[in-house]
């Protein structure tokens, strides 16, 4: 379904701009009216990561006129596989200040507006009312649902997208046109069900496909032409190299944009929404958490315990802590792993970054090993707090 334009053009293109943007120009469907909706858009993309990168480079290339980047974290070398906006001078740098320096080597003629913050509930409403159109590159459930209930309730529109491994999906969520986030998705998946791309990985250019996507997504909504994914979803396999797309429709009993909402503000959590891990994980946890220096100093008094990492064959042979045996979470949720435990030592349990090991701590203890204990931040605190020499991912 076609759309009138998102916002109003501007008054005028200078003679640089004619020449910089010649090649949109000529597209009919684009042209001189095109290019000046553009040059007077505000696009926010939030974040500046596997998603945010192609976006931000492909829409300062096009010449939106005004690009906020809102992230709240620092490059790290583990990134630079596929968050092609940072190089490697940059480890270490906020990636929205590295962000917006590529973004005006692109594009001097950009303004650019940096938010190098945290998205919470405290200031999304406040930042999403400058702009004119979200560009959504989040990798995480909380983020998300608070990013849909923010667009919905200013009744702005947003380009979504999503990657794992060799897996995408993007969509276009206007809830005065179409669905939401929440009529296609309701609740969040259970804790762990879904594993991120931190844990299970992603191929580096499927960033840009899905990153490409969204920005030609976002022209469309921004100059009014052609067919947004309103009310579709485009579902990509790079492995297979097939592309399709399910319709996806408004949910009349949706809470958040059916015909009577019972979501009509931000949630207090979102985390405690999501579920970051299980109540029982959590429960579990509570107590029996240990840091990593903490674990170094079993090991180095030879106290008697059995440490367990919980991750996969393929992240144990990039880096593991000294000692550990390696039994994937896959064992301790079908009960296999159980019977590999020793009766005489201490269990200790760890994973990347904690959530997994929390989750295999629960199956362990109500299978009566009360004294076991997981490793709070797991082989990413290992190496950053005791030994920073080995590889982190």
């Amino acid at each position: 379904m076609s759309l009138p334009p998102l916002v109003e053009p501007a008054a005028e293109l200078t003679v640089d701009e004619v020449r910089r943007y010649s090649r949109h120009l000529i597209i009919p469907d684009v042209g001189m009216a095109g290019q000046k909706r553009l040059k007077n858009a505000k696009v926010l993309c939030v974040g500046a990561g596997g998603l945010g990168s192609p976006a931000l480079m492909y829409l300062a290339a096009a010449g939106v006129g005004t690009l906020g980047i809102i992230d709240f974290d620092v490059v790290d070398e583990s990134n630079l596989q596929r968050q092609i906006i940072h190089g490697q001078s940059d480890v270490g740098r906020p990636k929205a200040e590295s962000a917006a320096a590529t973004v005006r080597e692109i594009n001097p003629l950009v303004d650019v507006i940096i938010h190098n913050t945290a998205l919470t509930t405290e200031n999304v409403m406040e930042i999403f009312s400058g702009y004119d159109l979200i560009v959504d590159g989040t990798d995480n459930f909380a983020t998300r649902y608070m990013v849909n209930d923010a667009a919905v309730l200013l009744g702005k529109p947003y380009v979504w997208g999503s990657i794992y491994r060799f897996d995408g999906q993007a969509s276009v969520f206007w809830a005065e046109h179409g669905p939401c986030y929440r009529c296609l998705y309701p609740e969040p998946p259970p804790p762990g069900m879904v594993p991120s791309c931190a844990e299970g990985g992603v191929l580096g250019v499927l960033c840009a496909s899905i990153g490409s996507i969204q920005v030609n997504e976002a022209i469309k909504l921004l100059a009014g032409i052609g067919d947004p994914l309103v009310g579709r979803l485009m579902i990509y396999d790079a492995l297979e190299m097939k592309y399709r797309d399910v319709k996806v429709r408004k949910d009349p009993e949706c809470v958040l944009c059916g015909k009577n909402p019972t979501v009509t503000e931000l949630l207090e959590d979102y985390e405690a929404f999501c579920g970051t891990i299980s109540d029982e994980a959590a429960e579990a946890a509570s107590g029996s958490t240990i840091t990593a220096q903490e674990l170094k100093a079993m090991q180095d008094s030879g106290e008697d315990i059995f440490l367990i990492d919980v991750r996969e064959q393929n992240e144990y042979e990039i880096v593991s802590i000294p000692g550990a045996t390696l039994i994937p979470k896959g064992e301790f949720l079908n009960g296999s792993a159980l019977e590999k435990l020793p009766q005489d030592k201490r269990i200790v349990l760890h994973c990347k970054s904690g959530a997994r090991s929390a989750e295999a701590l629960a199956i362990v203890k109500n299978a009566g090993f009360s004294d076991a204990v997981h490793v709070g931040g797991g082989v990413l605190s290992w190496v950053k707090t005791v030994d920073p020499s080995l590889p982190s991912y």
